[in-house]
């Protein structure tokens, strides 16, 4: 396995609109993930979170800075780069009459994945993800915690090397947002799955995660190791507000 980080991002900048009325919603944020990383990246709404995932998954494209997954450039190749990543968005942008199995098959029809094989594959995360009884449910009748592993199910279903998770237990129970977490670990610590997780919920991400950013007004705050965050005895949530509430402070100065 290579040594390479899985991500690069270099000096990324990404301006929505010209001239008096542009906004920057992402100020030259550079980071490295390394592979087999489960990586939290924090920061309030509007801070740039969103903004960065389009970025490296091709639903924004960057107004300058290079982003590479795996070393391949996700503006210049963008088919293979797209091929190496799997998004579980926070909003629901699926057809809500097709069951989890149908949303699997057309997601991995349009990474050109061979029938059988398509079969194989959807059968395994159908079984990973507990879905057996809910494979032919129509996604709109789902619980809140059934359409986030379909979500997951269908992001995985082309084998990616970095699984990007977008608020992935937002409004699911605490029950079932204890079972996700299980499944992400058993991804992340079992098969080597590197994951990117944005949360509200820090105790998921102080969970989950070995590697945190903190991105707030578009700018990369703070970065480091989770021991690092919760030194001295703190929880991340505790750091994340000191560190997010001094970087306001100091922008308002």
């Amino acid at each position: 396995m290579s040594d390479n980080p899985i991500l690069e991002i270099d000096n990324l900048v990404k301006v929505y609109g010209s001239g008096k009325t542009a906004k920057r919603a992402v100020d030259g944020v550079s980071l490295q993930i390394k592979r087999g990383a489960f990586y939290g990246l924090l920061g309030p709404n509007g801070a740039g979170k969103s903004t960065t995932i389009h970025a490296i998954t091709g639903i924004a494209q960057p107004t300058s800075g290079v982003i590479k997954i795996d070393g391949v450039d996700v503006v210049k190749d963008y088919k293979e780069a797209r091929n190496k990543v799997g998004l579980s968005p926070q909003e629901f942008n699926v057809d809500i009459f097709s069951t989890p199995e149908q949303l699997m098959d057309f997601m991995g029809g349009y990474y050109g994945i061979p029938k059988d094989e398509r079969r194989a594959k959807i059968e395994s995360l159908i079984e990973r993800f507990d879905l057996q009884k809910h494979r032919k449910v129509k996604f709109q009748k789902l619980s809140g915690g059934l359409k986030r592993r379909a979500m997951l199910g269908r992001a995985l279903v082309h084998t990616p090397d970095l699984l990007i998770l977008d608020e992935p237990t937002a409004g699911v129970d605490v029950e079932q947002r204890h079972d996700l977490w299980e499944y992400l670990k058993e991804l992340n610590e079992k098969e080597g799955k590197t994951i990117i997780l944005t949360s509200h919920y820090l105790e998921e991400i102080q969970y989950l995660c070995n590697e945190i950013a903190i991105i707030n007004n578009g700018k990369i705050v703070a970065e480091g190791t989770k021991e690092e965050f919760m030194k001295g005895g703190k929880s991340v949530e505790q750091r994340y507000l000191e560190i997010t509430r001094e970087d306001n402070k100091n922008n308002h100065a």
